[in-house]
């Protein structure tokens, strides 16, 4: 596995996890005094800039991992965006269950990143 290919897609999904992580939960702090239908325009516009970014990452990124490696990484990206997001941003309580959550992913990692048996 191509470390610099997964070092490219790694900063390409977390790039564009920021963009996901503000299109789907920063109106809630922004907008919430404006109707559901403003508030999905400029998600949706926030969201193209993910798209733009996650498609080629992914492309990248399933030149030297399987899809199930993809996926959990983009999960593990999105647990580690999300937790300073949901702190910092929308001023969340930091909880004991992200680390349960980080920890979960962490045995996801290792049974997709192991060395496959036959």
């Amino acid at each position: 596995m191509s470390v610099s290919i997964v070092a490219r897609t790694a900063l390409l999904l977390t790039l564009s996890n920021v963009f996901m992580t503000f299109a789907w939960y920063a109106h809630l702090k922004n907008l919430a005094d404006r109707p559901w239908w403003i508030a999905a325009l400029i998600s949706w516009g926030i969201a193209l800039f993910e798209y733009l970014i996650q498609v080629p990452a992914n492309r990248i990124g399933y030149a030297a991992m399987d899809l199930g490696q993809l996926k959990i990484l983009q999960e593990v990206i999105t647990l580690s965006v999300f937790v300073p997001f949901a702190v910092f941003y929308m001023r969340q309580p930091l909880r004991l269950d992200f680390l349960w959550a980080g920890l979960c992913l962490l045995g996801a990692v290792y049974f997709m990143f192991r060395a496959k048996t036959p």
